[in-house]
């Protein structure tokens, strides 16, 4: 794949420099955050043809219609596709699409499709964060290669103008998510002669203390806290999943309760390419929402920008009543996944020598606005493309916020897949909470307490 580095000042030239930098950048280029690049570090210019427009702010308009807490609607339902990309014509947008996506295209010519409709820079996140932002351009530090995070920072993104592809990689994991959110959804995988088998029907409770506005230092080092708890299928009712994730991974914690023993047991090893009990072994720890988690055993090597196809603003994948009509085949139905051109900072990971993981070579398109990890690519330890992964990103202007829905894999080689997050059967889908969780949803013992069978 050919990548263009475009001249777009001396700032984003800079992150393109070979050297690695573990510095903050100068107050003279942190000044770009106010002018030329928003305040999350993107070029606020649209492309020269106008296919990208310019950031203006996002999107904030209220949907109509939206209950808070209920299904959400998609305000951009009567914008029609600009053109779809098949397998037959595929060979006139290759520069603008993954290898993962051209390979899906080759491997489901009669039924999988990107349907592309005009962009839209939606993207918005609180003041407050954006000013914690601008502060940690000039502040932040990585703490290294061996075991990238950032040091110093509170909330924000951390690396505004990355200069290697660790920064860029710590953003994804760091980027704006809300304070306080549940959650019901089910998790699907499809075998390789296209059967759906729902793995778990799940409810989740999500605290962000990093991106909590005024959170202490120590509250702080918690990127996130997680309680999963199944609620179907039958045979699965009753497990739970707890994690604290800590912006040092080596810090981790996680817990599992098991209904067979009617005990909570503390997890061994929550990183990495540990097979996922969720998933049905298909998905790995660290391919939550494309990448999740440690970082130690890959060199992350800064490829560049690209205008790229990826889903985005694709709110319309949760508009259907019926999970069923959002899956065809081994994949999402395309009728209801929007595709747009955006600008991505494109991260190769490399395992490092001595390390060990089933895909040692890796490749993510991380969007410039909201830093999410869109879409990804994994090979096999023969060279082979074997996995792609994706992230549906949405709007969510009652917030306001730009957020993650949906999120799966693609097995490449074996046909099977993972189709995580899907909301189409819940009365209630992604609800934002006001008020903080009560301490003990995320306690270990309290999970005990209210374990079930």
């Amino acid at each position: 794949m050919k990548f263009m580095i475009k001249p777009i000042s001396t700032i984003i030239a800079y992150a393109f420099l070979a050297g690695v930098a573990l510095a903050e950048v100068s107050a003279d280029e942190a000044a770009a955050l106010k002018s030329t690049l928003t305040p999350m570090g993107a070029e606020k210019a649209g492309n020269k043809d106008g296919s990208i427009p310019a950031w203006t702010g996002g999107y904030t308009t209220p949907t109509p219609g939206y209950k808070k807490g209920g299904r959400r609607p998609d305000p951009f339902a009567s914008d029609k596709p600009l053109y779809s990309i098949t397998v037959k014509n595929m060979a006139q947008y290759a520069d603008k699409l993954t290898d993962g996506t051209k390979a899906m295209l080759q491997k489901y010519p009669d039924t999988f499709r990107v349907d592309v409709y005009p962009s839209k820079r939606t993207y918005v996140a609180p003041q407050w964060f954006y000013d914690k932002t601008f502060e940690n351009a000039t502040k932040v530090k990585l703490s290294g290669l061996d075991n990238p995070y950032a040091v110093g920072a509170l909330g924000g993104i951390p690396f505004p103008i990355p200069k290697n592809g660790a920064e860029v990689m710590v953003n994804h994991q760091l980027s704006y998510k809300l304070e306080q959110v549940y959650e019901r959804a089910k998790n699907f995988t499809v075998n390789s002669s296209g059967q759906a088998v729902l793995v778990s029907h799940y409810e989740n409770y999500f605290t962000f203390p990093y991106n909590t506005k005024g959170v202490n230092v120590e509250d702080g080092q918690w990127w996130y806290k997680v309680r999963s708890t199944n609620i179907g299928p039958a045979i699965r009712a009753g497990e739970a999943v707890m994690q604290h994730f800590n912006v040092n991974e080596d810090k981790t914690l996680g817990w599992i309760y098991l209904t067979g023993q009617r005990r909570v047991r503390k997890l061994p090893n929550v990183c990495c390419d540990t097979q996922l009990s969720f998933s049905a072994g298909i998905l790995t720890f660290d391919e939550l929402t494309v990448f999740e988690g440690d970082m130690s055993r890959f060199d992350w090597n800064l490829v560049g920008k690209k205008e790229v196809l990826v889903p985005y603003n694709s709110n319309r994948t949760m508009v259907p009543s019926k999970t069923a009509d959002v899956i065809t085949g081994a994949h999402l139905n395309p009728d209801h996944v929007r595709w747009e051109l955006h600008r991505v900072w494109v991260v190769d990971a490399t395992l490092k020598a001595g390390k060990r993981h089933v895909s040692p070579k890796s490749r993510y398109y991380i969007d410039e606005d909201s830093w999410y990890a869109l879409l990804g690519d994994r090979w096999d330890a023969q060279g082979k493309l074997a996995r792609t992964m994706y992230l549906l990103p949405i709007v969510a202007p009652d917030v306001p916020a730009f957020i993650r829905s949906s999120f799966g894999l693609y097995d490449l080689i074996g046909g099977n897949s993972y189709l995580g997050s899907l909301y189409n059967d819940e009365s209630v889908q992604i609800r934002v909470e006001e008020k903080p969780f009560p301490a003990s949803t995320y306690s270990p013992d309290s999970m005990a307490s209210e374990g079930i069978r």
